[in-house]
């Protein structure tokens, strides 16, 4: 299941659903508005599996790697999320539930900047080139 934290604006759920990639957004329909972070995280807990995209930092830290689930932090402007979002889920990396749980990421314009669970370092991975033809 993909949850859109609350600050994913409405013109990229618009995108979302165009491109048939399902969701549930904080507040809407899930969870409450005005979540705190610390409320989100357990919230995902519960939900096994989720992948939640947020375009706030606090969730890309290294001590929320958890196999339950799996954290994107989108550091583009608000209006390019949908895009990368869609490129995450693409990602070969991560383009099954069983390869993104355990995982949190930022992805940005230069790439993703990858903590797995139990690692010492975050790994750095680029965008695969673009299909041809």
């Amino acid at each position: 299941m993909n949850i859109l934290d609350e600050n994913v604006v409405e013109t990229q759920c618009r995108l979302l659903r165009k491109w048939h990639i399902r969701y549930r957004q904080i507040g809407s329909d899930v969870g409450r508005q005005g979540m705190k972070d610390k409320e989100i995280v357990v919230l995902l807990h519960d939900l096994s599996g989720a992948t939640f995209f947020t375009r706030d930092d606090d969730f890309f830290e290294q001590n929320l790697t958890h196999a339950g689930y799996f954290l994107v932090n989108t550091a583009v402007g608000k209006n390019e999320v949908a895009v990368f979002v869609r490129r995450v889920l693409r990602h070969p990396q991560f383009n099954t539930r069983a390869k993104r749980v355990g995982t949190v990421i930022r992805a940005s314009h230069a790439g993703l900047l990858v903590w797995r669970l139990h690692a010492e370092e975050p790994l750095h991975l680029e965008w695969p080139a673009p299909k041809k033809g």
